[in-house]
């Protein structure tokens, strides 16, 4: 079920992360902002809780880039690695907003045809094309809760330190739309 807020789309990528908004009616996702990644400090992750409470985001989504049978490839797990810490840094925080990983098979491929249609030069690509992919993601999730489907997905939930080891998954699978 649709609830109004502004929502943000995430699309994590080895040296950036593009950020995406929603108006609070949920219509339609727009670019927000690029981060450079920082591995070693978490860097974007601060900058992004920031935005969050800038921006009075209410829900969060981040593509899960499973592979064209469903399966998983190591950005599947870096965004599962990043959906997590961004969950266990928000908690921390005492802040309650839901993260999900969407389904986002070809969001980048999408967002480098969108941008080859609109005439931008693939030089430029690089500067915004983490921004775009993050707003297909988003309207992606706009357009299908707001017509009350389904997405492929789940919740991520913060780790039970004692019950979690290494190895362990990164979250607890909710489906969408549940309200749990």
């Amino acid at each position: 079920m649709f609830e109004r807020g502004v929502w943000m789309g995430v699309d994590v990528g080895n040296a950036r992360v593009g950020l995406a908004l929603s108006d609070p009616d949920g219509i339609l996702a727009t670019p927000l902002k690029t981060l450079k990644r920082n591995l070693n400090t978490d860097s974007d992750r601060r900058v992004l809780r920031k935005l969050l409470a800038v921006h009075g985001v209410t829900e969060v989504y981040v593509g899960w880039p499973r592979t064209m049978r469903g399966g998983s490839s190591a950005s599947t797990a870096m965004a599962e690695e990043y959906a997590a810490g961004l969950v266990a840094e928000l908690a921390e925080d005492g802040a309650s907003i839901p993260v999900w990983l969407v389904d986002e098979r070809l969001s980048t491929v999408s967002a480098h045809r969108s941008l080859h249609e609109a005439g931008r030069s693939s030089r430029d690509f690089r500067s915004v094309v983490d921004q775009v992919a993050a707003v297909n993601i988003l309207q992606q999730c706009l357009d299908a809760l707001k017509n009350d489907q389904s997405l492929a997905g789940h919740r991520v939930r913060p780790q039970d330190e004692e019950t979690a080891g290494p190895g362990a998954p990164p979250s607890a699978p909710d489906q969408m739309g549940d309200p749990s």
